[in-house]
């Protein structure tokens, strides 16, 4: 599967351990498609290495963190005064908000190498 949204930063331990980091931001329209990816990544993670769920800490295969926000934007409009040398803000309207996920994947060596197969990560 080619990846649209997560584009992974790797980063490798002393003891071969791997850490794969993704932050995506989409608008609404795309948040379905995104969530989608995830899943596939996920879900591949958990068939391919079923039961190894685990902190690596404790004896674990591979384990992950997933967290969204919202972001909104509020433009503002400023303002500088010659005669004062101050500057003054006026907030305008919110603009549409975009979604954010950060997805975390830590993994054994065997795990990471697995993961960059699946989806053709450098």
């Amino acid at each position: 599967m080619e990846l649209q949204f997560l584009d992974f930063d790797l980063s490798e331990d002393a003891d071969g351990s791997v850490v794969f980091d993704a932050l995506a931001s989409v608008p609404a329209a795309r948040l379905a498609p995104l969530h989608a990816e995830v899943a596939a990544v996920l879900g591949w993670a958990h068939q391919s290495f079923p039961g190894g769920r685990a902190p690596l800490e404790d004896g674990g295969e591979w384990d992950f963190q997933l967290d969204g926000a919202i972001e909104t934007r509020t433009p503002q409009t400023l303002h500088y005064d010659d005669c004062s040398g101050e500057i003054t803000s006026e907030a305008g309207t919110p603009g549409p908000g975009r979604f954010s996920v950060s997805l975390s994947i830590s993994g054994t060596a065997g795990f990471g190498e697995a993961l960059r197969e699946a989806f053709g990560i450098a």
